[in-house]
């Protein structure tokens, strides 16, 4: 969807406008990528995205690239391959499939959520710690925010604890805005991945030990003291923002957002003892939040208020009114849809339906409203697994 810069006041926007926003700010020139969270659906459904958008040559051309929960995961791989990324889309198989989607693939092929919650019960160590240690074995290998590349700018957002708000990690700094700011940031990489995907309540929370000296003086709004700034309590990045738009939508005049949040499935029989209703009922809450961010996203972009385009796992491709090279059937999408929200071993049949669906619904999106004269693509990346 093509807009001008624009500006409007606070009402039914999908990001919080600060004290000292009256209306939303134009914009920058560039575009940014956010990709929610969804556990291992949403970090896969993902790469095939991104594969869409590598060989559209879209992706190397993003200033901004906004994660949160399992779309911090994706994002996390994708920062540390950048460097090694040509950009160039008749090299994908090369270039894209072997630095970003072999270890995603990788990464989904393993359950680690079960083993860290019995190994963080019974174990020194939180369950978060024992997240953070899978991600850093089997993915980030010691890296720091440092390691990130300086462009584009990767954001990985949870949430904080305490303040109620959101903390973001980045290279040049991490901060809270009611807690302030601590410029070049030495968290490791799987740390900060591992904060940003802490679902609630078993995996939750992640607990960060700072120096209070390392926060910049006066950058914080109203919480710049101890305990917060020396014992920061995070969890998932999609409890305060489930599609990661707050740390790009008012950046950019261009948003792309790839939703990997799932369908709520009905359930006839509801479960009545406490753990699972709550369950239950957080779930229904995140699936209503997220249905309102999306509601007041799209309507940001009919109203000409910024450009880009949105996708997600239960989308109905046939709403873009594109030609759908790619048989999409919205019954098996729907399934893709309410696969369940776990860093659980995936099968390589569903990673591959997932990263097709993933990978045809973006092009459909961008085809509809960034690019109509973006070739179609020939074939899924996977032909022989469809959706």
């Amino acid at each position: 969807m093509s807009a001008p810069p624009s500006t409007t006041s606070g009402h039914d926007l999908p990001v919080e406008l600060l004290r000292d926003e009256a209306a939303l700010p134009p914009g920058e020139e560039g575009s940014a990528l956010c990709l929610s969270g969804g556990g291992y659906r949403a970090m896969v459904f993902h790469v095939g995205a991104l594969w869409r958008l590598y060989e559209a040559n879209l992706l190397g051309n993003v200033s901004r690239i906004s994660s949160v929960s399992g779309g911090s995961i994706t994002a996390g791989v994708l920062a540390m391959a950048w460097p090694s990324l040509a950009f160039d889309g008749s090299k994908v198989h090369e270039d894209f499939v072997n630095h970003v989607v072999d270890p995603v693939r990788g990464m989904a092929g393993r359950t680690i959520d079960r083993s860290a919650i019995l190994g963080g019960s019974v174990l020194p160590g939180s369950i978060a710690d024992k997240v953070t240690s899978a991600y850093d074995k089997h993915l980030f290998h010691g890296a720091t925010l440092q390691d990130l590349p300086d462009t584009p700018r990767f954001v990985i957002n949870a949430t904080n604890v305490q303040s109620g708000a959101l903390w973001r990690f980045s290279k040049p700094y991490m901060r809270d805005w009611r807690v302030g700011e601590v410029k070049s940031p030495r968290v490791s990489l799987a740390q900060a991945v591992a904060a940003s995907s802490a679902f609630p309540p078993v995996l939750s929370p992640l607990t960060l030990e700072l120096d209070p000296a390392d926060f910049t003086p006066a950058t914080g709004a109203d919480l710049q003291q101890e305990p917060y700034t020396s014992e920061v309590v995070l969890t998932d990045g999609g409890v305060y923002d489930n599609l990661g738009l707050e740390t790009a939508f008012k950046r950019f005049q261009t948003v792309f957002v790839s939703d990997g949040g799932g369908r709520m499935p009905p359930e006839e029989e509801p479960k009545h003892d406490w753990a699972r209703h709550g369950l239950r009922v957080l779930s229904l809450i995140d699936n209503q939040v997220r249905a309102l961010r999306k509601r007041q996203l799209v309507a940001a972009y009919k109203a000409q208020l910024r450009a880009g385009a949105y996708w997600s796992t239960w989308t109905d491709i046939r709403e873009y009114g594109v030609d759908l090279p790619l048989d999409c059937p919205f019954e098996r999408t729907q399934s893709l849809a309410e696969f369940p929200t776990r860093l659980k071993r995936m099968d390589d049949g569903v990673q591959e339906r997932l990263i097709n669906w993933g990978y045809a619904v973006c092009d459909a999106a961008l085809r509809a409203y960034v690019d109509p004269g973006l070739p179609q693509p020939a074939s899924f990346p996977y032909p022989q697994a469809g959706v």
